[in-house]
């Protein structure tokens, strides 16, 4: 059954938090370390990099990486494919984090490859993080090849969708935290019918939430399609 896939951006302010983790602990746990606290803290100058399929929550942990950091008062560098004038690296920066390195152009993959230098430079005495992130490894990545080797050198994790089992648990928890009730009916339908990524499974029901209070209906299958009909 061909499923559709939700139009439906990355909901604000993610955080490791609300990563729902899956089989991607050690993933999660290395993130949580490397993202530490304080001014003072030495990040180590081995680079990270996170990949896997679109949705399985590679720029949900990147954003959380970002904003954790720039909750302790930290400069950091953010570069993506959407992005066309990336910045001039800062000595400001205690980390780069950049994100869609798939789909880097020439441009971008010339300021990720000087970024990836200067956060790295030995003389400088203080090596920054580097964190990226594709939906290749590293090796089949199509950029040039002194970027591709650098973004392969430290730590590589796969991410991994959360398996249907989980997915029903984390909709059945979300539900149960919102106070509404999640038919066994509903959610076949939504998992079935839907995009496996959890994040716009997880967007889809809060805003059927929301219906379902307008509408003064409770969440059925019917009201599901009535929703959607009516975006």
């Amino acid at each position: 059954m061909k499923q559709l896939a939700l139009d439906i951006g990355l909901a604000p302010g993610p955080t490791f938090d609300r990563f729902f983790v899956g089989t991607n602990e050690e993933a999660l746990a290395h993130l949580r370390l490397s993202v530490g606290s304080g001014h003072n803290y030495v990040r180590s100058p081995v680079p990270t990099y996170l990949w896997g399929e679109s949705g399985c929550g590679k720029t949900h942990l990147l954003r959380a990486a970002y904003e954790a950091l720039r909750e302790q008062g930290q400069s950091v560098g953010w570069l993506d494919a959407s992005v066309s004038d990336p910045a001039a690296f800062s000595e400001r920066w205690v980390a780069v984090i950049m994100d869609e390195v798939h789909f880097y152009n020439s441009k971008q993959q010339a300021a990720a490859f000087n970024w990836f230098i200067n956060a790295l430079n030995p003389a400088s005495g203080n090596p920054r993080w580097v964190l990226a992130a594709g939906e290749l490894p590293p090796a089949d990545l199509p950029l040039r090849d002194d970027l591709r080797s650098r973004l392969g050198w430290g730590h590589v994790f796969q991410l991994h969708f959360l398996d249907e089992t989980e997915r029903r648990k984390v909709l059945r928890q979300e539900a149960d935290a919102r106070g509404v009730f999640l038919s066994d009916e509903v959610m076949d339908y939504m998992l079935k019918r839907f995009s496996r990524d959890l994040g716009s499974l997880m967007q889809l029901l809060g805003k059927l939430d929301s219906y379902s209070l307008r509408e003064k209906r409770a969440i059925t299958i019917p009201l599901l399609k009535d929703m959607l009909q009516h975006e």
